[in-house]
């Protein structure tokens, strides 16, 4: 996992590409590099995390063989060994790396080439002859690509937003976006970031662009790969290779270089990663595994975890969140994350990540993408049953307060429509979950959050060919006798303590609410002072806000989601007055 960037047109400087690379150094501590094409009409840059062939020979920008071709890669390409195999007769490879691999295969197949990739990944390819970049994000935007385009066509690429703010442009906010964030709760939900002028890639896409014309065309759709149909053979049949396709997911996510370690929770989707180390690794598997505290028992799953962990050889090792921690990590994470994050969970999982580091374990495992597949949050139930289903798990009240706006922001929020692309509501909301709600908003909190701390996170679970599968079965092999995950728990079941694999599902969750009214108090108070007084301020009716805010403070709330949206804007605003911006401060 890496940092990119790169600026193709005529209205660039070198330096802007160089300042651009130095503002993602934490996404690649391990080496950077550049290359500006002869001609002026393009440039790009590379940060390293060394991950498969630690050797000066994996270095990026790679040139193909014949000099045509430069790529920069973010990101891990699973199959390269089964690529590389392939295409073996006809390339004289010089590395080990999966990005030789991905220049090969580019070179023979073109975009075709895409089909044939099992990864995570971001990637720019220059073609030095014709003079024109070529950009694709792969199915579920695990990894990030953000673009600009000035007046003239000449086009910013980067894996952050703040690198394209170093590259000079303008750091305005999309009132629309932050409007529909404060209205409705939603985060990345469409192409548009928090920031004026600056896009994201959408997942499943690719960008080619020469002489000033870019052009975006989707080439993954989840959808279409589906079908409408339900799977109509045997729960034994579809059991039976679902099963296998988990081993080989988790199987190529353990290729690499250097240690990998896995991230646990006490869950069954974790549970269900342990199970299947032990039987892709064995059951003397010693990998070391993480988890994080906050010592409240009420929210802390360490007994679960411990449990799961009784009769491995896995040494646990804990990562812990006090709320004396809380103000600093905040900021700092903050700066990582460019845009509004998810409160103290992302915060307790930054924690985790810094732990990894000290314990010298580079790559990281964790269960992401189950719940979308199998239906584990409680709102698929009432979508099930054609309620509407609403997006926040277990929350008896609105998330948000947009009376709190004032009415010209307020109306400035976008008319969100959900695509309901399958006959039945179920599998619409876990389509919506997938590409414009909880998968999209996972993957940006944690690409930030691993790459702050220059970690590679790799997500076994959203491999496509298992969602595919998943979102092929009927609502009765999803939910039953009012759980979800029903299937999943009976492929499971073999491997895991049945305790787990008949635990309901519990959202991962930290005491937020109870200590930003205890302990963070004043703290969040100040923020929320700040958000008033700062920048943003002029978004907000006052009164109404700190009579909400004081309602909170009193208890008569179950659920804190809109006073952390009001600290987020107070961070962000004070990062803006601060004027620190384009390189955050280093681990």
């Amino acid at each position: 996992m890496c940092g990119i960037a790169g600026i193709f047109g005529n209205d660039w400087q070198v330096g802007d590409l160089a300042a651009m690379v130095e503002s993602q150094r934490h996404r690649g501590p391990d080496g950077d590099g550049l290359f500006i094409d002869e001609s002026g009409a393009g440039g790009i840059g590379h940060n390293r995390l060394s991950i498969i062939d630690l050797s000066d020979r994996a270095s990026q920008p790679m040139k193909s063989a014949d000099g045509r071709y430069l790529l920069i890669l973010n990101g891990e390409i699973y199959n390269y060994l089964e690529l590389r195999r392939e295409l073996g007769s006809e390339f004289d490879f010089r590395t080990e790396s999966d990005t030789e691999v991905l220049l090969a295969a580019f070179t023979k197949w073109g975009e075709d080439c895409l089909d044939r990739l099992t990864g995570m990944f971001v990637f720019v390819i220059w073609d030095t002859v014709n003079r024109s970049a070529f950009a694709a994000r792969d199915r579920f935007g695990v990894k990030p690509l953000y673009f600009h385009e000035k007046p003239d066509g000449t086009l910013v690429v980067a894996s952050e937003i703040k690198a394209i703010h170093a590259a000079g442009i303008d750091r305005q906010p999309d009132e629309e976006s932050w409007a529909t964030y404060l209205s409705l709760g939603l985060y990345d939900h469409s192409e548009n970031t928090f920031w004026k002028d600056i896009q994201s890639l959408p997942a499943g896409s690719f960008l080619f662009w020469k002489d000033g014309r870019k052009k975006i065309s989707q080439w993954y759709d989840l959808a279409a790969r589906v079908g409408i149909a339900f799977d109509d053979r045997s729960e034994r049949e579809v059991r039976e290779e679902y099963f296998e396709l988990l081993k080989n997911s988790v199987e190529l996510r353990f290729r690499s270089d250097v240690p990998v370690g896995i991230n646990l929770s006490g869950g069954l989707d974790s549970s269900t990663l342990l199970g299947l180390v032990h039987e892709v690794q064995g059951t003397d598997s010693d990998v070391k595994a993480f988890t994080f505290v906050t010592g409240d028992g009420r929210y802390d799953e360490l007994p679960w975890v411990e449990r799961m962990l009784e009769k491995t050889n896995h040494p646990l090792v804990t990562a812990k969140l006090s709320p004396e921690e809380v103000p600093e990590l905040a900021a700092s994470v903050q700066m990582y994350q460019d845009e509004p994050f998810g409160g103290l969970p992302t915060l307790a999982y930054a924690k985790l990540f810094e732990t990894a580091k000290d314990e010298g374990v580079t790559v990281l495992l964790d269960g992401n993408g189950m719940d979308e597949q199998w239906a584990g949050y409680d709102y698929y139930q009432r979508s099930a049953n054609g309620r509407d289903p609403g997006l926040v798990q277990g929350m008896s009240e609105s998330p948000v307060r947009p009376e709190c706006l004032v009415p010209d922001l307020r109306a400035k929020a976008a008319a969100i429509g959900f695509p309901e692309v399958f006959p039945d509501r179920l599998r619409n909301t876990q389509y919506r979950d997938a590409v414009q709600t909880k998968i999209p908003r996972a993957m940006r909190f944690n690409d930030r959050i691993s790459m702050r701390s220059s970690r590679e996170l790799r997500e076994p679970f959203l491999d496509h060919r298992l969602f595919e599968l998943a979102l092929k079965q009927s609502t009765g092999r999803k939910i039953g006798n009012g759980t979800g995950k029903k299937m999943l728990r009976e492929i499971v079941s073999k491997f895991v303590p049945s305790g787990v694999s008949e635990a309901p599902k519990r959202p991962m969750q930290t005491p937020q609410r109870e200590w930003l009214r205890g302990p963070l108090r004043e703290w969040a108070e100040a923020e929320i002072e700040d958000a008033l007084a700062g920048p943003f301020g002029g978004w907000f009716d006052k009164a109404a806000l700190r009579a909400e805010r004081e309602r909170f403070f009193r208890g008569e709330s179950d659920n804190s989601f809109y006073v952390w949206q009001w600290i987020s804007v107070g961070l962000i605003g004070t990062e803006m007055s601060s004027g620190v911006r384009s390189t955050a401060a280093r681990k």
